[in-house]
């Protein structure tokens, strides 16, 4: 009778959803004595917002709900929780303060349960309300480690299944479906991104395999397994990707996405043959709708370019280009110009590959390769949407750029990436691409090339003083004295040892002066451009990041990784 009820409640927000409703179907729950199954499906079934569903549900329970996807998940919590409680109890540890353990559940209102955690943890907790699958999957992301994927390898290299180094592609096929292989796969994902990787190695070595994350721009090597694993591992990835397993000998692309709490994880993956055995990178894509959207004003952008280019991306028409290597945070900053200018006013349309964050009021688009929906197919359909933003995730080919200009040039302004060195190289580049001079000049209104440096852990930053010969090497124009502090990280649990937690972003911004489009149109070289382009306050890369080494947010050997050799006498 009570599951006929709270059906009946179900259908009926099925045809009306209303938080009236939800509200009386949480009060019958709770007297009825009803699972956190009923908000579960309510979200599975999309018939309110999960965080709305959420909050309605823990307000009942007299808690607060919280996301640990969206909350600060600290090492000192995990380790009050064993892993073997946490998964049997479904709940994780968030953080400790002033002494009290708050610890995310689904039961918050057991009172027995709180008890025993308290004498677990030997301090008090204070319960907040989670989603059992979001917590089941914090809890696989936040307790993975090192050793613990190093004995899920290990068990797997002494299973007898794969002691044959050929197999056939139906065996093989067979193999990549072993339940151990997919959670070692399983592992790998969740501790990669437990370790804010961005992306993936699994390489064939002569005598074994490693696997490398590349974490805060720089490449660690995380272990070594046996190479009989190996053809294995990267069919169970191809399966996944829907990429030939069979074939070996080319390149292949692919992506696939994981169910993680009530989003989908994206990765995209590529495999390449080596000399002893494929090579897959796997990177690693924001959840979906979960990366968090950054401001224009909390990139910490040099106010002489933050000005600036706050003016172009209000233009009404013209193109504004973001350039700057794979990973440099291109996408990040172009989508923060975007929320920047969105208003109900204004009819933003996207072309993406792929959609990485979900933005309220835009209109995104995803290219399909498979199915040969290119970025300028797209784009020529956009033109007739009647559009006033346009944001081209990258331009690629003659036939998105000559679209794209002639956007700019009959009244619209776009945002666009492209793969140059240096900001004023994107000029040269577009002209290089095949587009006319004469359409470049008047179309394009700004570039702003963009790295990303790691940057310094504040857990342990430290003051040094740097010697005489540094200073003049980097700082001779700015008089700089050997009294000035810099920083550096000691290396510490926080930071895994490195020195450096997180990223910090450096800018150059060119400004297309008059001067600068009669140059364009003249089909001048690069530095001929740079040199106009000094003259309204161009200043290069590495001047920034250096403005950056002063105020303590990165260090000089971050900035020479990551910045042309020629900048630096």
């Amino acid at each position: 009778m009570e599951k006929q009820k709270l059906d009946q409640f179900l259908d009926r927000l099925r045809r009306r959803p209303h938080f009236d409703y939800l509200q009386e179907a949480v009060n019958l729950a709770g007297r009825h004595g009803a699972s956190v199954a009923l908000v579960q499906a309510m979200v599975d079934e999309k018939l309110l917002p999960k965080d709305d569903a959420c909050r309605l549900w823990a307000d009942a329970m007299n808690v607060a709900y919280v996301d640990p996807f969206a909350s600060v998940i600290t090492e000192e919590a995990l380790e009050h929780i064993p892993v073997e409680v946490a998964r049997k109890v479904t709940a994780i540890g968030l953080y400790v303060l002033n002494g009290v353990l708050t610890v995310a559940m689904a039961n918050p209102d057991d009172a027995e349960l709180l008890r025993r955690l308290g004498q677990i943890a030997q301090m008090p907790v204070s319960p907040v309300f989670a989603l059992p699958r979001e917590i089941d999957d914090a809890i696989a992301v936040h307790y993975s480690t090192e050793q613990g994927l190093e004995e899920s390898l290990g068990e797997l290299e002494r299973s007898s299944l794969f002691d044959r180094p050929e197999i056939a592609g139906d065996k093989l096929a067979a193999l990549a479906e072993n339940n151990a292989l997919v959670q070692v796969l399983d592992e790998i994902l969740f501790f990669a991104m437990r370790e804010r990787a961005t992306d993936i190695h699994i390489e064939a070595q002569e005598t074994q395999c490693r696997i490398r994350f590349r974490i805060d721009g720089n490449l660690r090597e995380v272990l070594t397994y046996s190479r009989k694993l190996h053809r294995a591992l990267i069919s169970r990835l191809k399966i996944l990707s829907n990429l030939n397993i069979a074939e070996s000998r080319f390149p292949q692309d692919g992506r696939f996405s994981m169910p993680i709490a009530n989003q989908l994880a994206n990765f995209r993956v590529s495999t390449l043959p080596s000399a002893y055995g494929e090579k897959a990178v796997i990177r690693i894509l924001a959840l979906t709708g979960r990366k968090s959207m950054i401001t224009l004003d909390k990139m910490m952008m040099s106010q002489t370019i933050l000005q600036p280019f706050k003016r172009l991306i209000q233009n009404p028409n013209g193109i504004v280009f973001v350039t700057g290597p794979t990973g440099s945070g291109k996408t990040t900053t172009l989508y923060a110009a975007l929320h920047e200018i969105n208003t109900p006013e204004v009819n933003i349309s996207t072309i993406e590959d792929p959609i990485e964050i979900q933005l309220g009021g835009v209109n995104q688009s995803q290219v399909n390769s498979n199915i040969d929906l290119k970025f300028s197919t797209i784009l020529r359909a956009l033109m007739r949407q009647d559009p006033d933003v346009i944001l081209i995730g990258e331009i690629r080919d003659l036939e998105t750029a000559k679209i794209a200009t002639e956007a700019a040039l009959t009244g619209h302004i776009v945002f666009a990436t492209l793969h140059t060195n240096t900001a004023p190289q994107a000029i040269v580049r577009l002209l290089e691409i095949g587009v006319e001079p004469y359409m470049v000049a008047p179309s394009v209104i700004g570039v702003l090339a963009q790295r990303l440096a790691a940057r310094i852990c504040e857990t342990c930053k430290e003051a040094y003083y740097p010697n005489r010969e540094v200073l003049l090497k980097y700082f001779r124009e700015e008089g700089l004295t050997d009294e000035v502090p810099f920083f550096r990280g000691r290396g510490c649990p926080a930071c895994r040892h490195t020195g450096y937690k997180g990223r910090v972003a450096f800018h150059e911004l060119v400004l297309i002066t008059e001067e600068v489009r009669s140059l364009i149109s003249e089909g001048r070289s690069v530095q001929e451009i740079t040199r106009a382009a000094a003259k309204v306050g161009y200043k290069p890369l590495r001047y920034d990041g250096l403005k950056k080494v002063l105020l303590g947010l990165t260090t000089i050997d971050e900035i020479e990784k990551n910045t042309s050799f020629e900048w630096a006498t």
